[in-house]
Order: structure tokens, then C-alpha cells, then sequence
């Protein structure tokens, strides 16, 4: 059993790489996240999906608070589910909440999170 263990350790050069954190989503983390429940993940994903479009409504609204509110959940729900490259843009966008190209950095990881969803479920 120990060697079992050992072979699935990571290498002392590992230096925490992980392939999967250069996709839009995490797969690794979601499977920890929803101890590795498909079907749960798939729904985790699909409500994070939805819950990004009504904070990117949330966003185009202008207002500073509401801005700043909305990046925010949106950065904690991106974190919670892997979507690291969401979560960046939502905490430059829950930063400096009148930033019009943060704004659109953080549309644009949504985009490719959402596109990374739907292909997902199609497989």
C-alpha cells in the first residue's frame, strides 16, 4: 500500500503545476470540490454558468456598489468551482469597480468558462 501511495505523490520538481488550472475550469479542483460526482459537478457548473450572466448584468448597471457587490460573489463562486482565470478578472473588476477594459477582461473569462461548460456537456 505504501508504494502505491508513493507512486501517486507529486515528484519534488512538481513545484504545484497543474495542466488542468490552464483550462477555463479546474476539473481537478471541482472533483474535490464535489468529491468527484459527475453529475454534480455538471450542476455546480451549470449554476455557476447562470450566476455569471446575472452578475455580468449586475455589472453593466455602472453603479460602483453594485459592481463591486457583483464581482465579488462572482469572484467567490469562480474560486469555489476552479474558474481561476474568472475569479482573477472579478477581483481586478471588485478592485477598481469603474474599470470599463476590467469589465471586459472579466466578460471575456466568462465567455470562454461558459463555452468550456457547454462543451463539457455535450460529452
Amino acid at each position: 500500500m505504501a508504494a502505491l501511495s508513493i507512486a501517486f505523490e507529486a515528484p519534488d520538481n512538481y513545484r504545484g503545476y497543474t495542466p488542468s488550472q490552464h483550462r477555463p475550469i479546474d476539473l481537478v479542483h471541482l472533483a474535490k470540490q464535489t468529491s468527484g460526482d459527475k453529475a454534480l459537478e455538471l450542476e455546480v457548473l451549470h449554476t455557476f454558468a447562470r450566476q455569471a450572466r446575472s452578475c455580468m448584468n449586475e455589472l453593466a448597471c455602472g453603479k460602483a456598489d453594485i459592481v463591486t457587490q457583483a464581482a465579488h460573489k462572482l469572484k467567490g463562486a469562480a474560486l469555489a468551482i476552479g474558474a481561476f482565470n474568472v475569479s482573477s478578472a472579478a477581483e481586478k473588476v471588485e478592485n477598481r469597480a469603474g474599470d470599463a477594459a476590467g469589465i471586459i477582461q472579466l466578460g471575456n473569462a466568462i465567455t470562454e468558462a461558459e463555452n468550456f461548460i457547454n462543451t463539457l456537456s455535450r460529452s
